[in-house]
């Protein structure tokens, strides 16, 4: 986590978790889900995957799941899964776990076979759903080109508030005097968002898509402890705006204790969210595997085809790709330009992959590596040593005088000994290349590259060089 707002939610969330939540979705007979659940583990939770993996079915399935308070507005299941003249819907239920003060109930709405069932045994929430509609143009949606004619003026105007105001000028990085949802005398119930800026009005007929898609979603009403579900939350959004969106719904799910959950495709919205909120939904063999706790990296490599390595190596983060990278390069640097190796984030990301691979269920040659300090389990291996990279390589160093390091990043050796024993009490060691890096000034990278290049050379064992490397050969087919 990167963000301020994001770290303060955190802590808000850990200290004293909202008493309304929805805690998890389970969807069976529908759109390929076969009873696989979604949990929600954090305020804001992004789903990510390729097109078709059922990223908007969850959010779809989760406005289904409450019932709109009284002269509010709701959703049901058959406004999402309809009968049509190609589909018949049927044999479908969706569960949740809902979070009511102390106590956790499971509710369900289900068909079994012409009609949807449990709709009035709803709890109530107030749920606000944004599809990729709000991305059309104005002029395209259904009623409003009658409206961009010189003829007809503004009836009323709904405007956003200071704070609002404010909100919608650091998001898009513009100063906006004036912002709102205006009416016509020609139709009192089709909204034009208008903006002021420069001194000029623009309507939504003349605005950036980015732009109308902000402008409405300040406008929602948002009471406390509402649900807000956002179809592809990136969509016509820079990734600074991206960036700055996720900061402002992190602000407002603290201080309205929202519950909010968008799909996306995009790294910076994923970035922005610590590993818990994080959900990817992978299709392996036709069968659909939700991983919660990917790392950016592996969610963009999971939907991304420009590297076309022979076998895909997974491990938990950037120090242990570094490591095995400087293993590789030691023993068989040609093995480097055959295999890709990706940052999946926390363990039990490792060990999901892990399953997937006992089952047989990735496209291509797959291999899985957890930290040392990991239980070894079905279809994963272990890096060398029996702790986080950090804990093998730094005392190991240490006991051999740090050879060659200080020479490779261009510093002296006693300024590298010194940093590095002061990194060493920091009771994280997560941040102890940082602290290094901080204090040498080189980057971190950098640093912990050279590091490894100096444990692989000097300190580990050519024996366990050798089991990495074997491994890696064994998932090419090349024993």
């Amino acid at each position: 986590m990167s963000s301020r707002e994001m770290r303060r939610l955190a802590n808000r969330w850990e200290q004293n978790p909202w008493p309304q939540h929805l805690e998890w979705i389970e969807i069976d007979g529908l759109r390929g889900w076969s009873g696989q659940r979604v949990d929600f583990l954090f305020p804001i939770v992004a789903i990510v995957g390729e097109n078709g993996a059922g990223k908007s079915t969850i959010i779809q399935a989760a406005a289904s799941a409450y019932k709109p308070p009284e002269a509010s507005k709701g959703y049901f299941a058959s406004d999402f899964f309809p009968d049509t003249p190609w589909e018949q819907v049927t044999g479908v239920t969706i569960r949740a776990s809902i979070r009511q003060g102390d106590h956790s109930i499971t509710t369900s709405v289900r068909k079994p076979s012409s009609r949807w069932r449990g709709n009035p045994q709803r709890k109530e929430r107030h749920v606000e759903y944004m599809d990729l509609r709000r991305t059309q143009p104005i002029y395209a949606r259904t009623g409003y080109s009658r409206l961009a004619k010189n003829t007809i003026a503004e009836h009323a105007a709904e405007d956003l508030d200071a704070h609002q105001l404010r909100r919608l000028s650091t998001i898009l990085g513009k100063d906006f005097s004036r912002a709102r949802q205006s009416l016509t005398d020609a139709d009192p119930n089709r909204r034009v968002p208008v903006i002021s800026a420069g001194g000029h009005d623009f309507s939504g007929f003349h605005q950036g898509a980015g732009e109308n898609t902000v402008v409405d979603l300040l406008s929602l009403p948002l009471p406390n402890y509402g649900l807000i579900l956002i179809d592809e939350i990136e969509t016509s959004l820079h990734p600074r705006a991206q960036r700055r969106l996720m900061r402002d719904l992190a602000e407002r799910a603290r201080l309205d204790h929202l519950q909010i959950i968008v799909t996306t495709h995009s790294p910076y919205v994923l970035e922005e969210l610590p590993p818990s909120a994080r959900v990817q939904i992978v299709q392996s063999a036709g069968v659909k595997e939700v991983v919660r706790g990917v790392s950016p990296e592996f969610a963009m490599t999971k939907m991304d085809e420009d590297v076309h390595p022979e076998a895909d190596i997974y491990v938990e983060d950037t120090e242990a790709q570094i490591l095995l990278q400087e293993v590789l390069a030691d023993v068989q640097r040609d093995l480097l330009t055959r295999i890709s190796v990706t940052p999946y984030g926390a363990a039990s990301v490792g060990q999901a992959l892990g399953q997937m691979v006992e089952g047989d269920r990735f496209s291509r040659p797959t291999a899985v590596f957890l930290d040392g300090d990991q239980d070894p389990v079905p279809g994963c291996h272990l890096l060398c040593g029996d702790d986080a990279p950090e804990h093998v390589i730094f005392p190991a160093l240490e006991e051999a005088s740090w050879p060659g390091v200080a020479g490779r990043l261009n510093r002296s050796h006693a300024d590298l000994v010194d940093a590095s024993q002061h990194a060493m009490t920091l009771p994280n060691h997560h941040d102890w290349i940082r602290s290094v890096a901080d204090n040498l000034v080189v980057g971190g990278s950098y640093l912990w590259r050279a590091l490894c290049m100096s444990y692989v050379a000097n300190c580990l064992d050519q024996l366990e060089k050798e089991r990495l490397r074997n491994v890696v050969l064994d998932v090419l087919g090349n024993p």
